[in-house]
């Protein structure tokens, strides 16, 4: 109830409150309350499913009639490590709210395509990095973490076996430097900028990986400290568009993308 208030700027009274009126409609109960947790009942399942239809459709309905008349073609750059496990569900929104939009998606390391942004061969560009420069907006902060096979192994080697996903260099630097710290040795098993190559020597535990933690698929797990892996640093995912003037699609496609980060991925404290 506390977290929901939060994200609704409304006391937990009040959430409590709209909670108990809801049940009186339906004269139906949706949560069972103890002293230590709250619980959706079977009816409370239900209604939470359609709930989530409701809302999504309502939110389509709403972008669909007070949106612009948007049409052509954006060419968004989004970094290898996180293109699959954060976008798809924000292009697929944007996709269905302006129909006439082609996007067009390119991945890629941040520092290429901070470059290819600066040459004009992109519009609009996401990065991770450790902080953020000057002429760009920080999206989302996330922690880098040591993941591994389920049930592996692999992190007991020596020297340990490192694998970096989409080539990033910054996750090899922070995740090598971080070795060297607890003078820990490694030895490189993939750099591929092929995403499935770098899942598949992972959950055949034959190497471990830094990853940010809203990126870890469900197929590999998190390698906490009992592992002897040394802390990673945290990172941003940062927003980029050119530092020159923008037009007003690209204008909308950026506040569309600050918009859902917020929505979907930031956490309540």
């Amino acid at each position: 109830m506390t977290k929901a208030g939060q994200v609704l700027n409304l006391t937990q009274a009040a959430v409590s409150q709209q909670i108990k009126r809801l049940e009186g409609q339906f004269q139906k109960r949706f949560i069972d309350r103890n002293r230590h947790s709250l619980r959706l009942t079977p009816d409370g399942e239900r209604l939470h499913a359609h709930a989530q239809r409701l809302v999504s459709l309502n939110d389509e309905v709403w972008g669909l009639l007070t949106a612009p008349e948007f049409e052509g073609e954006l060419r968004i750059g989004v970094p290898h490590d996180i293109v699959r496990a954060l976008m798809p569900p924000i292009l697929r929104d944007f996709s269905q709210t302006w129909p006439r939009v082609r996007i067009k998606l390119l991945p890629g390391t941040s520092l290429a395509l901070l470059d290819a942004l600066d040459r004009g061969a992109i519009d609009l560009t996401l990065t991770t990095e450790t902080g953020c420069q000057a002429h760009g907006e920080t999206l989302l902060s996330d922690q880098l973490v040591w993941v591994g096979a389920r049930n592996g192994r692999s992190y007991t080697q020596d020297p340990l076996p490192i694998s970096v996903a989409g080539a990033s260099r910054t996750f090899r630097k922070a995740a090598t430097d971080a070795l060297a710290r607890i003078k820990r040795d490694w030895r490189l098993v993939c750099e591929d900028r092929n995403m499935l190559v770098f899942y598949a020597m992972l959950e055949a535990d034959l190497t471990v990986a830094p990853m940010l933690t809203y990126t870890v698929p469900s197929s590999l797990q998190l390698l906490d400290k009992d592992c002897g892996l040394p802390n990673l640093p945290t990172f941003n995912i940062n927003i980029y568009a050119p530092k020159a003037s923008i037009d007003e699609l690209t204008s909308e496609l950026a506040r569309y993308v600050r918009e859902q980060f917020v929505t979907r991925y930031r956490r309540v404290a």
